[in-house]
């Protein structure tokens, strides 16, 4: 318990674009593993279904969905508001900087659950953005 509380703290420490950093590769493994879990195993077609997953489009749906729904505690909305509030010094040029903000809070809260080993929790960010896409509920800028 005592490690526990030891990696939340640091967790809580860490500058937001490094929890992202982590959260980016947490979240894709995750839907890399839900994607072969459904069967699928031809390369290209695993790489478009996750290109869906893990776009910035798609991980800014998933964090507005769970804010717009309150999904998230009010630590967590803390833990997203540093996320989008880091300034990473570069956007990509095919979306909005709102869009690249919102998917980088999702990255963060991902890392922090993930750096804290708060599994059970993580689970359920994870399945919750894994049905809210394969849902279809990812609006087009």
């Amino acid at each position: 318990m005592e490690e526990r509380l030891r990696n939340v703290l640091e967790a809580k420490q860490m500058k937001s674009l490094a929890l992202a950093y982590i959260g980016d590769a947490v979240y894709e493994l995750y839907v890399r593993k839900h994607l072969l879990e459904t069967g699928q195993v031809k390369p290209q077609m695993l790489h478009q279904q996750a290109v869906t997953f893990v776009s910035a489009r798609g991980q800014a749906a998933v964090i507005l969905h769970w804010l717009d729904n309150d999904f998230l505690s009010e630590d967590e909305k803390r833990i997203v508001a540093r996320g989008r509030n880091a300034k990473s010094g570069s956007v990509p040029k095919n979306i909005s900087i709102q869009t690249y903000r919102y998917s980088t809070a999702c990255e963060a809260l991902i890392g922090y659950h993930y750096i804290s080993e708060n599994e059970q929790r993580l689970q359920e960010l994870m399945q919750a953005a894994v049905t809210f896409i394969t849902e279809g509920k990812i609006v087009d800028e």
